[in-house]
């Protein structure tokens, strides 16, 4: 197995951790605002088994990896019922943001590891982070690549991941914010044509997205760069 391989197993393994982690966070954070539905059907739980959904975490990742694309989808959505928050259009909002917002602290913590790394290793370790955020990777037999490497996927996948989910488009987090501010009428209509706007979004929205996601993952790389 080359680096290259190891490369997309890390990306599986990350991929996984990091949709486990948005949908627990979804589960949790509308448990502890008054609804349990969720905790209810054991979505508080970072087993993948548990948020598995076939088209956005088996088909769509697969395709990606097979294209040479970043790897990307969903999990199976968590139920929440507003009914049950005490301040619903607030406690909706805040559910909804918890998901994209646990992927952003998994990929701060990967960088803070890797700056870890750099720092017990100042020779071949800072070599190595450097090299990753630079855009290049080379082959070493120390533990410290293989390491390095899954962190570095870690920032990426859930900084791609967050990103994603907070554009506005339904069923994707972030629409959960805009809804709230359009009429009821304004409102079905979004709603309705949710995953037509997706299926737009995946076939022609690769350069928008690149455009979200390049600003955070050029500055974590400028941060990891500088040590």
């Amino acid at each position: 197995m080359n680096l290259s391989h190891v490369d997309i197993v890390f990306q599986v393994i990350v991929f996984l951790f990091a949709i486990s982690v948005h949908e627990s966070a979804h589960a949790w954070t509308a448990w502890r605002l008054g609804d349990p539905t969720a905790r209810m059907l054991g979505r508080v739980t970072l087993n993948p088994l548990k948020h598995i959904d076939p088209v956005g975490t088996v088909v769509l990742p697969l395709l990606a990896l097979i294209y040479q694309f970043p790897v990307i989808g969903w999990a199976k959505p968590v139920p929440v019922d507003p009914r049950n928050f005490r301040n619903e259009m607030r406690d909706d909002i805040l559910t909804s943001v918890a998901g994209p917002a646990s992927n952003f602290l998994i990929a701060t913590g990967a960088v803070l590891s890797l700056a870890a790394i750099a720092f017990l290793s100042p020779n071949l370790g800072r070599a190595v982070v450097q090299n990753l955020a630079a855009g290049y990777a080379t082959r070493t037999d120390s533990l410290v690549m293989p390491l390095a490497l899954l962190l570095y996927q870690g920032m990426l996948v859930n900084v791609l991941l967050g990103v994603f989910n907070l554009i506005p488009v339904p069923p994707l987090d972030g629409s959960h914010v805009l809804r709230h501010l359009l009429s009821e009428s304004a409102r079905q209509i979004y709603d309705n044509v949710g995953m037509i706007g997706l299926v737009v979004l995946f076939l022609f929205g690769g350069r928008f997205l690149g455009a979200l996601i390049t600003p955070m993952v050029g500055f974590f790389n400028s941060l990891l760069l500088r040590l």
